[in-house]
């Protein structure tokens, strides 16, 4: 990714600091329609790319006038979901077919428009919207040692079948879902055993280690395409398609109004799996921090 915006994102943002700070007379005072009020809290799941994305639509509303309130890398939808439902948490970057799937326990459609129509509708019951889906796509990749997989002829989740002794390491969600251990268990038939581990750094060293034989990965993870790490095949798809989605309370959508929905929108179109591969490496491989990455991009793509 290209890192020439830097001066011209900062150059920005004092230029609106100034605005802001400048006497502009009572129109300058007053916020826009829709933009005033309680904070709208926006919440992400426990990993790298969800916080990003996260981050990617709060600084985009926030550059429009919108208050947010982060709670961010708090855990799993099993943890997120009640509170969701509560109204306690209002806006989440969701993935289709997990959300389908993990969140709901239904059979997720094979297409992004459908899982859309689906996903609607089982936000409904909960007074939760949909915006626009991106064309970005995050979904679990299941990842092997290259050199196990070249000695043992590994392409394929199912070829785990070769091995005696299979070892799957993933958060404890993990465990029990179809797109996950449970899914290279029953549906791919893999005689495996399940070792719950909770951060992604430890379940990759285990996996460098040989202390495991699998985990699951996003597949905008660096590691993905990383020449010390084979990418299984998903051939018989326990994972469906996962385009990023933006989930948020009807009462949100409602008090904010089309101008709200017309900036998350915007940040959405421009997010392509590559592009957010390309932040994630930024965070995970460069040590930058997650608010930072997101800014820079926004203002790339004119949107901060």
């Amino acid at each position: 990714m290209r890192r020439t915006f830097r001066l011209a994102a900062v150059l920005a943002a004092a230029t609106l600091g100034l605005a802001a700070c400048g006497g502009g007379g009572d129109d300058a005072a007053a916020p826009a329609e829709g933009k005033g009020g309680a904070p709208i809290v926006l919440a992400s799941f426990n990993f790298t790319d969800s916080v990003i994305l996260a981050e990617l639509y709060g600084a985009a509303l926030e550059a429009k006038g919108y208050p947010v309130e982060r709670k961010l890398n708090i855990g799993s939808r099993e943890l997120i979901y009640p509170s969701l439902q509560k109204g306690e948490l209002q806006f989440i970057p969701e993935y289709q077919g997990a959300a389908i799937v993990n969140g709901f326990n239904e059979t997720a459609p094979k297409d992004a428009a459908s899982e859309h129509a689906k996903l609607t509708e089982l936000f409904a019951k909960s007074n939760i919207g949909l915006l626009d889906y991106a064309p970005a796509e995050n979904k679990n990749t299941y990842l092997v040692k290259a050199d196990l997989a070249q000695a043992q002829g590994l392409v394929k989740i199912g070829d785990l079948k070769k091995l005696p002794n299979v070892v799957v390491a993933g958060g404890p969600e993990c465990e029990k879902r179809p797109t996950c251990f449970a899914g290279i268990r029953d549906t791919y038939g893999v005689n495996a055993t399940f070792q719950a581990v909770q951060e992604a750094g430890p379940r990759v060293e285990q996996l460098r280690s040989g202390a495991v034989t699998v985990i699951p990965v996003d597949s905008v993870n660096p590691l993905v395409g990383d020449p010390a790490f084979k990418a299984l095949e998903d051939d018989l798809a326990i994972v469906p398609t996962e385009n990023v989605v933006p989930a948020v309370a009807k009462k949100v959508l409602d008090e904010r109004g089309p101008d709200f929905a017309a900036t998350v929108n915007a940040v959405s179109a421009k997010l392509t799996t590559e592009e957010l591969r390309g932040l994630n490496k930024l965070v995970d491989s460069d040590g930058e921090l997650p608010a930072d990455v997101a800014k820079e991009w926004l203002a790339t793509q004119g949107l901060i």
